[in-house]
């Protein structure tokens, strides 16, 4: 009659809670059927009766009824959908289970298998309780349903306890009482008919009766140019330090023009050996009347007149200026009590010939009467002595000039290095001031112009990071190419000279602290560096830069500046050698930057940047 619930009473079909349901009802089970008939019972129920299965499902339904009563009265509103949904499925299955069981009473029992089921099996279901698969669609709430549903329940009744609604209703209640009311600015009614505040009746542009003015054209505000160019044309030679009718600049400028006309020319002689040469220099020292303030502001160049009898020290200084300092007049001045700060300064002209820094200043070899100065301003004037004036040579206002030397021994003809790179080359015999010939140049900047003093058709250019020699014959206004190219240097060039007796030499200043001399005896595609010396070159932005020049009287020796303490010149071989080094004590406490030897004499004048010259002599 039962067997056909064979497959009925399988794993599958009730699922792993309903057979724990009968594991922990076992003992139930035994004692419903008595002690003497357990054994039968038990058989009867795991060999194929299915009135003892559909008794403990009954009664496993039954239970979970009870259950989900009393858990519907701590349950939430969606967890009693929740457990309502589960209870109608169990009471659905149960119906599918007893038609099941009425179709399956007239199998045969052969086409069952049963399985066999012990009590160890039993309750190793029960203690894998936590690696259970869950809830299928026969079984009710599943164990961890059930704990999570306590934990839920217990939770609620905790914060129920805090009564943390009332807490939060009465912090609500303490932060609307405290708030402010939003209170809106009231802005103040204008007055229609009442009087304003007392305005001026200029401002108004309102005249006493009134009536308003006629508005004013307003002009255009010229903005004036700090260094305005000076008129073209030659400038009278006026002493801006003195009167113009002073009868002692008159008898300065007489005496200098006769002494220019007996002044020896520099004839090539044999050099001196450097044990002399060392004599000579420590008998030059310095005093208070060899220093003086010749110009305002920084001196960028320096030039010595070549008499054997007086000393004249010219000066170009970044102002423009440039000032003329006879050394006789200062010395010689009688010290009496009569003497008056007035006759402190007799020998010293400042003059005025350009707007901007004078560069390069040289006296005429041909005639030493004459002294060119050059300036950025784009002039090159030449002051004649005998006349009082300052000539203007060459003059270009969209270029700024940067240097200049002589090509020929007669001083005719010059050339002219620009900033931008170009080089143009002027003749003083043709009429006019502007130049003959206008060449581009393959540097950006040039700083320095030097020709060779022996092969005057060469010169040599300091640019920007190279050193160029040309031929000045082969030079093409669309573009020159250089002979040779000095490429050895690694930052910005300050100078670059020939040696001035045979020209055999080069000497270069760069920034990179470093003094380079290159062997120019056979001028051909590359020239050789024999020498460099260490020296620091660093003078920062309110000295003016280092010019390492050659000695005239003893061409394998240059003389350079110094950032050492205390401050000096020094003196160094071509070798690299120092020879002799100039200290002044508390005569020279300041840089002197640029420069200059006299061609003959023992004299050597350098200019700081503050408008001093300081004068070394025997």
């Amino acid at each position: 009659m039962f067997t056909g619930f064979s497959s009925f009473l399988s794993l599958a079909v009730f699922g792993r809670n309903f057979w724990r349901e009968i594991a922990s009802h076992w003992d139930l089970l035994l004692s419903s059927c008595g002690e003497e008939g357990s054994h039968c019972q038990a058989r009867w129920f795991f060999q194929g009766g299915a009135e003892a299965p559909l008794f403990f499902k009954a009664r496993y339904w039954h239970q979970q009824h009870q259950k989900s009563r009393d858990q519907r009265r701590i349950l939430t509103p969606k967890m009693e959908a929740t457990s309502s949904k589960t209870e109608s499925t169990l009471q659905k299955s149960s119906l599918d289970v007893c038609t099941e069981s009425n179709k399956r009473q007239h199998k045969s029992t052969s086409d069952t298998v049963i399985p066999s089921v012990d009590m160890e099996s039993i309750q190793n279901l029960d203690s894998d309780e936590d690696t259970t698969l869950g809830l299928d669609e026969f079984s009710g709430l599943s164990p961890y349903e059930r704990k999570r549903l306590k934990n839920i329940s217990e939770n609620a009744n905790f914060f129920a306890s805090l009564q943390l609604s009332a807490s939060a209703a009465r912090l609500r209640e303490m932060i609307k009482k405290r708030q402010p009311p939003e209170s809106k600015r009231k802005m103040p009614k204008k007055r229609e008919n009442g009087t304003g505040c007392r305005r001026s009746m200029r401002l108004l542009k309102v005249d006493p009766s009134g009536v308003s003015l006629p508005a004013t054209p307003t002009q255009p505000t010229l903005i004036a140019d700090e260094n305005p160019l000076l008129p073209p044309g030659p400038l009278e030679m006026t002493p801006e330090n003195r009167d113009d009718d002073n009868d002692l600049f008159k008898g300065f400028l007489q005496t200098w023009a006769e002494v220019s006309k007996t002044s020896i020319k520099n004839t090539e002689k044999e050099l001196s050996s450097i044990k002399n040469y060392k004599a000579n220099l420590n008998g030059m020292v310095i005093n208070e009347d060899t220093v003086h303030k010749v110009t305002k502001g920084p001196i960028l160049s320096v030039a010595l007149h070549p008499s054997e009898i007086r000393t004249l020290v010219a000066a170009g200084a970044k102002s423009g200026q440039v000032g003329l300092w006879d050394l006789f007049l200062s010395i010689s001045l009688p010290s009496t009590l009569f003497q008056t700060h007035q006759s402190e300064e007799d020998g010293i002209y400042v003059f005025q010939p350009h707007s901007q820094p004078v560069s390069c200043l040289y006296f005429s070899p041909a005639n030493p009467a004459h002294i060119l100065s050059l300036s950025y301003d784009g002039t090159l004037r030449c002051g004649d002595f005998s006349r009082a004036i300052f000539e203007e040579v060459c003059r270009d206002e969209r270029s700024s000039f940067s240097s200049f030397d002589f090509l020929g021994e007669d001083a005719s003809t010059l050339i002219v290095g620009h900033w931008n790179g170009n080089i143009s080359l002027v003749d003083r015999r043709t009429p006019g001031t502007s130049y003959e010939k206008l060449i581009n140049s393959s540097l950006r900047k040039i700083r320095t112009v030097h020709v060779h003093p022996v092969h005057r058709q060469y010169f040599i250019t300091a640019g920007l990071r190279d050193t160029h020699i040309y031929d000045a014959r082969h030079l093409n206004p669309r573009g020159s190419q250089p002979l040779i190219s000095l490429t050895e240097h690694t930052k910005s060039i300050a100078s670059a000279y020939f040696s001035p007796l045979t020209g055999n030499r080069v000497v270069t200043t760069c920034a990179d602290c470093k003094l380079r001399i290159f062997d120019s005896s056979c001028i051909s595609s590359q020239i050789p560096l024999l020498t460099t010396i260490r020296h620091n070159t660093i003078t920062g932005r309110w000295l003016t830069r280092f010019q390492a020049v050659w000695d005239p009287k003893q061409e394998d020796c240059v003389i350079v500046g110094s950032m050492a303490h205390p401050r000096r010149v020094e003196i160094f071989h071509e070798t690299g050698k120092q020879v002799h080094s100039f200290f002044g004590g508390e005569c020279l406490v300041s840089v002197c930057s640029i420069n200059a030897m006299h061609p003959t004499r023992y004299i050597m004048a350098g200019g700081n940047s503050s408008g001093k010259i300081h004068v070394f002599m025997n």
